[in-house]
């Protein structure tokens, strides 16, 4: 079964297709990676995926939802953290995650009992009462990851999450998305780090808003490591 299921996928912005022509499947529960260098058109299919833009050509299904008839279902059950995550720098940790809790339908016991179970998950609980503005980046980081997974959503959707941390930074995060993965929620997350790549179950690669390569990591490589086959398709490329 597929968590994510796109034919001809397209968003055209003037005669610039962003994304051209993404046929991607995504089986549930598992850790794929969307790799490819800034501009590939990342962002852009994410965006289409929960609904945010309209594509201009083709189809996608998310969760078995369409993406432009049933964007409420699946933002629902999406978790989404963009590279800029909206955390409200003069509340705390604490009432960031009840925030986040209440506007995904949390409320009483259930909401208290999920916010302490993230904010020690998250290594969290010590800085629970300093504000969100206050908090180093990393730290940011994952109280936005942990805002976005409050609802227990089956899909998460993470755009470059580990940008700009620490390589101890980055294992974490790791960590923490091995962490949902074992639950089987399906995650997709952007980077251009081949190092991160490799942890990935499944891989999709675009070049110029198109899908040039999928597979696991092993298949891509082919032999060889995922900076040589990557720059390999891009030689290639038109």
């Amino acid at each position: 079964m597929n968590a994510v299921h796109s034919q001809h996928l397209t968003r055209r912005f003037g005669p610039f297709a962003a994304v051209d022509a993404v046929d991607l499947s995504i089986p549930a529960g598992s850790v794929c990676g969307l790799l490819g260098p800034n501009g590939a058109g990342k962002t852009t299919l994410i965006r289409l995926l929960l609904g945010l833009l309209a594509p201009s050509e083709g189809s996608a299904q998310v969760l078995g939802f369409d993406c432009v008839r049933d964007t409420e279902e699946i933002r629902r059950r999406t978790g989404y953290m963009s590279q800029r995550f909206s955390l409200y720098n003069d509340l705390d940790a604490q009432e960031n995650l009840l925030f986040y809790g209440r506007v995904y339908g949390l409320r009483g016991k259930a909401l208290d009992e999920r916010v302490e179970e993230l904010l020690t998950w998250s290594d969290l609980a010590a800085d629970r009462r300093r504000l969100a503005g206050a908090l180093g980046g990393a730290r940011r980081q994952r109280l936005a990851f942990a805002c976005a997974v409050l609802h227990r959503p089956p899909l998460l959707l993470l755009d470059e999450p580990t940008s700009g941390t620490d390589p101890f930074a980055r294992r974490r995060f790791w960590e923490m998305i091995y962490d949902l993965a074992a639950e089987e929620t399906t995650v997709l997350v952007t980077t251009h780090n081949m190092d991160e790549a490799e942890q990935c179950d499944r891989l999709a690669m675009l070049l110029d808003g198109r899908l040039v390569a999928e597979g696991t990591p092993a298949e891509i490589a082919a032999g060889g490591s995922l900076e040589e086959a990557f720059s390999r398709l891009a030689r290639s490329q038109p």
